[in-house]
C-alpha cells in the first residue's frame, strides 16, 4: 500500500511538472538566418512557449509575431521591433535584398503588422522601421 502511494505521488508530481509553461524572453536579438528564427519560433509556437519580448528584436527575430499566437506573446515597455528587407549575400560579397525572402518573411507576419509595414514604407528597402512598445502594446499584452 505504502508504495502504491509513493507511485501516487511521483505521478502526480510528474504531472504537475509538465503543466509549467516555459517562456522564451527576447532581450538583444538583432536576427540573423531567417531558418533558424522559422524553426526556433514554430517549435515555441507547437510547444506553446510562452515570448516575453524585453528589448530588441530586430531583422528575422520579428517571425516571432507571425508564428507564435498572439495570446502567447507578451511586451514590456523595453521591447522594440525592428523591421527591414531581407537580405542575402550577392555575387560580389555584399549584400543584396532578397525579394523573395522579403515577401516570405511579409507573409509570415499577421495582418495588423501588414498594414502598418504598409503605412510606414513597407520592406522594400534596407532601411530598419521601428514599431516600439506603446504601439506594441496595442497588439499584444502586456508581461506582468
Amino acid at each position: 500500500m505504502r508504495l502504491r502511494k509513493q507511485i501516487a505521488f511521483a505521478l502526480f508530481a510528474i504531472f504537475l511538472a509538465n503543466t509549467c509553461e516555459a517562456a522564451i524572453r527576447i532581450e538583444d536579438d538583432l536576427g540573423g538566418p531567417l531558418g533558424d528564427y522559422i524553426l526556433r519560433f514554430s517549435n515555441a509556437s507547437r510547444s506553446r512557449e510562452k515570448v516575453i519580448i524585453d528589448g530588441r528584436c530586430y531583422s528575422a527575430c520579428t517571425t516571432v509575431i507571425g508564428l507564435v499566437p498572439p495570446q502567447n506573446i507578451c511586451v514590456t515597455p523595453r521591447a522594440v521591433l525592428g523591421f527591414h528587407a531581407a537580405l542575402a549575400p550577392d555575387h560580389w560579397g555584399g549584400l543584396a535584398i532578397d525579394a523573395d525572402a522579403t515577401r516570405l518573411i511579409y507573409n509570415i507576419y499577421p495582418k495588423p503588422i501588414q498594414e502598418w509595414l504598409k503605412n510606414s514604407g513597407g520592406l522594400e528597402r534596407r532601411r530598419m522601421i521601428y514599431l516600439r512598445s506603446a504601439d506594441l502594446a496595442k497588439l499584444y499584452a502586456r508581461c506582468r
